[in-house]
């Protein structure tokens, strides 16, 4: 019965995607960008879904076994705070600038600010290779839910390799239209799924009380596990958001830029309606479900799920946590599938006659090698996934200072770019490979998260390489500060 409700939930994803299909135009603005029609309440679920993935739900819940309450002001409270700030003072200024040159890309937003071709290949290839660890969060996250919750009827490589053929059929068909009305069902399926997961679970264990009374009272204290300078380091992770290529493309989709407000207002509410009852569900499961090692803990809601919940009940919680973990997948797929097809084939390759034919045909095989390839890692990865996030999001956060440094300050340069590049890619590498071992790694057991060091180093590259670099031209420049961005706001 669990079974036939997981794969009923499949179908109606499958349903609602391919019904974008229906409105397609047959260009690449609409497969890729949905012709930038998209209104408030879908931008701020698909905003929404694709940025919490099996991350929140499956990542921090099983971080929370481990390390307590304190797991929620590693990411979601700062989160509540950042990422509002951000959808407004560099979603909103890129949705302007998007509309006004026609960009479908932030690889071409980036090239085009500051002149340079080869940033625009560099930029891409580091996306790229910062997205794979998130990339797999979903495909793993996909695979541990079905086995989990069909207590091993379905084995993880067949969970995923189904999450992997459903996403690739609804994304190839109908684009980010699909990926959309898909992130919106199944936004809103999660955020209802998450609280009633709770509210049974509970009540199974004797209530709130009942549930927490035999925990560990270490994980009930708010950081008592976590040092302070890693509470604090934590806080720069969301800024991630800034330069994720699946966010902005859905930024770019949104049809004007009132269209940000309710996602701006809204974002804190939704993120509490998530991380609340993961991170409870997370802590009561340290007593319910004890025992659990490393990566393991990765299951410990769909364990709880399996157990305490009705066979049909624990169906549909477990497509609330299929929905968080599509919900991701689709849109990082089509993101990278968008970079491939306009930053790399048409810059470099002839697509001349039936063009945009064409660029959607590769783009849509795009998505397809990219789900083979990560279904592919996903059979050999054995790692938490909360911690493959966290490495993801690392990257990306220490990039922020580009976007921050192309939209506000006008003596920024092409050097100081790269120099951002090359200290995040290097840095990146040597943490990761120092961490790779050594879990709970910090830098030099300070208990400071890399993100911490390489966003600082990443700022002072930008600034020295700007610096040291000649000034930018005016005929460049102007394009993106002249009094026309105002008045193209004002109007939208």
């Amino acid at each position: 019965m669990t079974l036939a409700v997981l794969v009923l939930y499949l179908v109606l994803v499958l349903s609602v995607g391919l019904l974008g299909h229906r409105l397609f135009r047959g260009t690449g603005e609409d497969y890729f960008l949905a012709s930038r029609t998209i209104g408030p309440f879908v931008l701020l679920m698909t905003l929404f879904g694709t940025h919490m993935t099996a991350f929140a739900m499956l990542g921090a819940s099983g971080e929370a076994y481990h390390q307590g309450i304190g797991v929620f002001s590693l990411m979601a409270s700062s989160s509540a705070f950042v990422v509002p700030v951000v959808f407004m003072f560099v979603g909103t200024r890129l949705w302007v600038l998007g509309k006004r040159h026609g960009f479908v890309t932030q690889v071409q937003f980036f090239r085009e600010r500051w002149d340079s071709p080869s940033l625009g290949v560099g930029l891409f290839v580091l996306l790229v290779a910062l997205l794979v660890p998130y990339l797999l969060i979903g495909v793993m996250g996909a695979g541990i839910t079905f086995e989990a919750i069909t207590d091993g009827l379905v084995p993880q490589w067949l969970g995923s390799l189904l999450i992997c053929l459903v996403v690739a059929i609804y994304v190839v068909v109908g684009g980010v239209r699909s990926t959309s009305w898909a992130n919106t069902l199944q936004a809103l399926v999660f955020m209802t799924l998450g609280a009633v997961s709770v509210v049974i679970i509970f009540r199974h264990l004797g209530g709130l009380d009942g549930a927490l009374k035999s925990v560990d009272p270490a994980l009930l204290m708010h950081g008592s596990r976590i040092p302070a300078t890693t509470l604090i380091s934590y806080t720069f992770i969301p800024l991630s958001i800034g330069m994720f290529p699946h966010i902005f493309m859905h930024w770019l989709t949104a049809q004007r830029v009132e269209t940000f407000k309710l996602a701006i207002v809204a974002y804190p509410i939704c993120i509490a309606i998530v991380w609340v009852p993961s991170v409870l569900l997370g802590v009561a499961g340290s007593a319910a479900v004890p025992d659990l090692q490393g990566p393991a803990s990765n299951a410990v809601l769909l364990r709880m799920i399996s157990e305490f919940a009705p066979k049909v009940l624990a169906g549909l919680l477990g497509a609330g946590v299929f929905a968080a973990v599509m919900s991701s997948l689709d849109s990082q797929i089509l993101s990278l599938s968008t970079l491939f097809t306009q930053d790399i084939v048409k810059r470099h390759a002839s697509t001349e006659g039936a063009e945009e034919r064409s660029v959607v045909r590769t783009g849509r095989w795009f998505v397809v090698a990219l789900l083979v390839a990560t279904y592919l890692l996903s059979l050999v990865s054995n790692r938490s996934i909360f911690r493959l996030g966290i490495w993801s999001f690392t990257g990306f956060a220490s990039l922020f200072p580009i976007v921050v440094a192309a939209l506000y300050w006008r003596r920024s340069t092409k050097q100081g770019a790269w120099a951002v590049l090359l200290t995040v890619a290097v840095l990146w590498t040597y943490f990761l490979s120092q961490a790779w071992a050594t879990p709970g790694y910090t830098v030099a057991s300070t208990g400071i998260m890399p993100v911490a060091v390489i966003l600082a180093a990443a700022i002072v590259a930008m600034i020295v390489g700007s610096l040291l670099s000649p000034k930018p031209e005016p005929r460049v420049v102007n394009r993106f500060f002249s009094d026309g961005l105002t008045e193209t706001k004002s109007k939208s």
